[in-house]
């Protein structure tokens, strides 16, 4: 499958890379349209508009962010996907979106790898495992005992089947070979609230609503899923570290814009976005937020999106996941 994901955006950039319209050459002459396919004031829409405070003035034009919300972002998407490829509206999808979707949901409205080009990831999203300060369990390995002790018993609270939070509980329990209950909720903020109340046991949290949790001490951290320690956590390991090797699990966001834009525009997005990502105010901002920035060329992009769509797909098989 891995293979298969990448070839196919290997015939996409192979299809275009031989053209060079005038349309590249001029770009860009009006403003630029970034889709947020999520509701503002969430942590993808402040990543976007973040990057399009920068990007505007490198590139010479307005970025205009616009928000397309509703079903697990797909409409927004979409909505990208069937404009004109000619470098004036571009999205900024998710993982969740990427390369989780196509085994998540039966009919989603597009192909990501046929409709869509990437251009560059631009952060990573990481949670957190965390439970009550009464919980039992004050490290991962001690968590892990504790659910192999109870099989079905643990219960955790998460934004939805197949949301962020909810995937990097079902590689945690694929890995350390638990079986944990799934108490899905309308967003993480009730989530969070039942879990300090006691009417859940656990979650993986985004890390930005849950550090001013951890520091009043209403929460414990156990692990981060990122590869790395995160600065604002600096004491919390990561699960990798903790115990559960190969642990990693990111909620990534990154632009795309539709099959056939002219690579000189993807490449000229991708560099500046990059070189956005440089600042040092920018880094700070979204590091602050819980989200790692990174770029890298579309190509790498690609290849990453082939290799995270296959561990998500054979998770949500050996986990039986479903979205009804």
């Amino acid at each position: 499958m891995k293979r298969m994901l990448y070839a196919g955006w290997a015939a996409v950039i192979c299809l275009v890379s031989g053209l060079t319209p005038a349309i590249a050459q001029e770009w860009p002459s009006r403003s630029i349209r970034l889709v947020v396919p999520f509701a503002a004031g969430g942590s993808v829409d402040v990543t976007a508009r973040i990057l399009a405070k920068g990007l505007g003035p490198r590139l010479g034009q307005a970025i205009v962010v616009e928000n397309r919300a509703g079903a697990a972002g797909f409409p927004g998407t979409q909505n990208v996907v069937k404009s004109a490829p000619d470098g004036y509206s571009i999205v900024m999808a998710s993982a969740g979106i990427i390369s989780i979707g196509p085994y998540l949901y039966k009919n989603m409205p597009f192909d990501p790898i046929k409709d869509l080009a990437p251009i560059t990831p631009v952060v990573d999203g990481v949670n957190v495992l965390v439970v009550r300060p009464d919980s039992p369990a004050a490290t991962v390995p001690a968590f892990i005992d504790m659910a192999r002790a109870k099989p079905g018993k643990l219960n955790f609270g998460s934004s939805g089947v197949g949301a962020s939070d909810d995937m990097a509980t079902q590689l945690f329990m694929s890995l350390t070979g638990t079986r944990m209950t799934n108490i899905p909720y309308k967003g993480g903020g009730p989530a969070m609230v039942d879990l300090i109340a006691g009417n859940t046991d656990f979650m993986f949290s985004a890390v930005a609503p849950a550090v001013a949790q951890i520091k009043a001490g209403h929460l414990r951290a156990l692990g981060v899923t990122s590869s790395q320690r995160l600065e604002v956590l600096p004491d919390v390991p990561t699960i990798a570290q903790a115990g559960v090797p190969g642990y990693e699990s990111v909620a990534w966001y990154g632009l795309f814009a539709p099959v056939g834009t002219p690579p000189a525009v993807i490449d000229r997005i991708n560099k500046e976005t990059a070189e956005v990502l440089k600042d040092p105010d920018v880094r700070r901002q979204l590091i602050d937020a819980g989200l790692l920035p990174h770029t890298s060329t579309p190509g790498e992009f690609a290849s990453y999106i082939a290799g995270d769509s296959k561990k998500w797909a054979e998770v949500i098989k050996a986990n039986g996941i479903k979205v009804e």
